[in-house]
């Protein structure tokens, strides 16, 4: 079906907020790069093409994709398990496909592929959503994906994508039975998971995940001192800018950033370059930004114009929402040091171009606002 959308209805808020972020990730990493043309310049081609994607999205009716569901969900298991085969290895972690020469994380395109397909599931079965059987090929549909991406092993991303994935059960009108069910169920299993922690027997956790959890909680613990300064590092150089900032691509002898005491800061850690460059101002007018992007999905989820529409806008709002804070969370020592871009802004173009057709498919949503059958 075709449809004829009204330029009055088009969020250009959301591509200003988008482009905004954007640009400013550009100036950050060069600044964390030492000011390295080719990577400035890498990311901006990033950005112009991911940009182009978004748009050509945008023009696309969401309810296309619906009619691939099966064969999206294939491609991602695919890709997953190709990842586990013949994976780049980094670090320990087995994450990237090379592909032509370029280097990708299927994962990063995992995350919007089955905001997809668990809509669609839920949106079919609506009427019966409390049902075992439906709640069960919900849960059995996204075990497999998800399993593959923490099988790399990629806890963070695990944890993204879950959190994306009970937002949308939830936002289908999901029972409370079902929730505190699960509450009831998760708070002793994380409880007795902390204990196996604490003697290193924790069957589904690596050591070092187990032990990052473990500086958390322990933090003030002489034990856990070396896997904790990375994160205190990182917080010093956030209060080491204070009000304004030192400056982007400052090179002053007191720079946390330039004595070589962040890793990482093109991408897990890039919040600590911009508090350390543009104090406390930069990082209040970044995360009202953020919180600006997440509300417009948020009101174009609600102004959707079907059930499959709410679900995919509101599954991309908390993907972006917990993404972004869980990036600053660990940047500021609130959650244990782990690994996830912020979105927009951190280095790497899997993350960027995903998180661009993520937000193309929602500005397609918000150009359809009338309820109709498909």
């Amino acid at each position: 079906m075709i449809f004829n959308y009204r330029i009055r209805d088009y969020n250009f808020r959301l591509i200003v907020y988008m482009l905004l972020l954007s640009v400013l990730g550009i100036f950050v990493i060069g600044s964390a790069s030492g000011q390295d043309s080719a990577v400035m310049m890498k990311q901006c081609v990033g950005v112009v093409a991911s940009l182009g994607v978004c748009l050509v999205v945008s023009l696309i009716d969401y309810h296309r994709y619906f009619r691939f569901t099966t064969l999206i969900y294939a491609v991602c298991v695919v890709m997953l398990a190709a990842v586990l085969i013949a994976g780049v290895n980094t670090n320990g972690a087995t994450r990237w496909l090379k592909i032509g020469g370029v280097q990708v994380q299927p994962s990063e395109f995992v995350k919007i592929g089955l905001i997809l397909v668990l809509s669609w599931h839920l949106t079919r079965n609506q009427e019966q959503i409390n049902r075992p059987a439906v709640v069960g090929t919900a849960a059995a549909l996204c075990a497999v994906p998800v399993g593959m991406v923490y099988a790399q092993p990629n806890l963070s991303t695990t944890i993204v994508i879950t959190f994306s994935l009970l937002c949308i059960v939830y936002a289908a009108g999901i029972s409370y039975k079902w929730i505190l069910g699960t509450v009831a169920a998760g708070v002793p299993a994380a409880a007795l998971s902390l204990y196996l922690a604490l003697n290193d027997l924790v069957p589904f956790l690596q050591r070092y995940q187990a032990q990052r959890i473990l500086a958390k909680v322990f933090h003030n613990s002489s034990q856990y001192a070396d896997l904790n300064r990375q994160q205190n590092n990182s917080i010093m150089a956030i209060g080491s800018g204070q009000l304004h900032g030192k400056g982007l691509f400052n090179n002053t002898l007191s720079s946390v950033k330039n004595g070589n005491f962040l890793s990482e800061e093109q991408t897990d850690f890039i919040f600590a370059v911009i508090g350390e460059e543009l104090g406390f101002i930069g990082c209040m007018l970044v995360v009202l930004i953020y919180a600006l992007l997440v509300y417009e999905c948020i009101w174009i989820a609600v102004r959707a114009r079907d059930m499959a529409g709410r679900l995919v806008a509101a599954g991309i709002a908390s993907l972006l929402a917990f993404q972004s804070f869980a990036n600053m969370a660990v940047a500021t020592g609130i959650f244990p040091n782990t690994g996830l871009p912020l979105p927009f802004i951190s280095s790497g173009l899997s993350s960027l171009l995903s998180m661009f057709i993520g937000m193309g498919i929602v500005l397609n949503i918000g150009l359809q606002r009338k309820s109709m059958n498909y």
